[in-house]
């Protein structure tokens, strides 16, 4: 198992909702494992985890109200030919363990939805059926994060996707926080996993920098 890192305490905090204070300001922590770095906005109170120093995050001056995610913030981060990924939501939930309702599958390895889950996280499992897959790995910080993706053939029939992730919860052992990353624009996607019970927390941006 990937080392935790220090973002992984206001993660897990938040998730039995303990917040950082609302005042404003930006925590700045050492880099994430695998070249990524990352910048999380909670309420009022930003996280950035970078191998550049305090002083210099802190003199393009973001705070904890939004500037933390703001584009020319997260350009200079990431460099001029650094990747940026999506703004996503942070989402978390509890297990429910019990028996496991879906089965794990060991002939995905060429599915879109797992090579990207392996190129940003480790311990990557996949499960699913017929109505699409989900992949359990340990994601940003050393949280345990989910995601799913239903079978084509099935994104038009309401309930699978909340269906198949209150399956899912099954995986995580019961009371066990699980986090997921979830674009605010895929609404239906952003629906199904409220309506399973994930609470939002934040907002993030993973990045791979190339400050040359």
């Amino acid at each position: 198992m990937r080392e935790s890192h220090p973002l992984l305490t206001f993660f897990i905090d938040a998730a039995d909702g303990r917040f950082p204070p609302v005042d404003g300001r930006v925590t700045v922590l050492p880099p994430l494992p695998g070249g990524l770095e990352c910048s999380v906005a909670f309420t009022g109170h930003a996280v950035v985890a970078t191998a550049m120093t305090s002083q210099a995050v802190l003199a393009q001056d973001p705070d904890g109200f939004g500037a933390s995610l703001s584009p020319d913030f997260l350009r200079h981060l990431a460099g001029p030919k650094g990747w940026i990924g999506a703004t996503d939501a942070t989402l978390t939930a509890r297990g429910t363990g019990g028996i496991p309702r879906l089965a794990e599958l060991t002939d995905a390895d060429d599915h879109s939805r797992v090579r990207h889950a392996r190129q940003l996280r480790t311990n990557v499992q996949v499960y699913g059926d017929d109505r699409g897959l989900i992949t359990l790995a340990d994601g940003l910080a050393g949280r345990r994060e989910l995601s799913i993706e239903l079978h084509r053939t099935q994104d038009s029939s309401p309930g699978h996707g909340r269906a198949l992730l209150a399956d899912a919860l099954s995986l995580v052992p019961e009371g066990k926080p699980v986090f997921a990353a979830v674009s605010p624009g895929n609404a239906r996607s952003l629906r199904a996993f409220l309506a399973c019970g994930f609470t939002p927390i934040g907002s993030e941006i993973l990045l791979r920098p190339a400050r040359g």
